[in-house]
């Protein structure tokens, strides 16, 4: 279980043809490329839409932040079926 206690890790995406980093721990970062490769999307493109989905909200959090909400949310929405 000590893996999992692991500092953020800067990575670079591409949104919209800019180039940007997040910086994920490990777990999450993981967890990211496996939901885009259960999606059918590369990556950069699952990171835009989160992005896309982010700037809307009444207090858009971080991008990282962004992230780490919708991996968890997307976990209790399969947790709670």
């Amino acid at each position: 279980m000590a893996d999992i206690y692991h500092p953020p890790v800067k990575h670079s995406v591409e949104i919209a043809g800019h180039k940007t980093s997040i910086s994920l721990e490990p777990l999450f970062w993981n967890a990211l490329r496996q939901a885009a490769e259960n999606e059918g999307l590369p990556l950069n493109a699952l990171v835009a839409r989160i992005d896309a989905q982010r700037i809307v909200a009444d207090t858009p959090p971080g991008l990282a932040s962004a992230i780490r909400l919708w991996l968890a949310s997307r976990w209790l929405e399969t947790t709670n079926q």
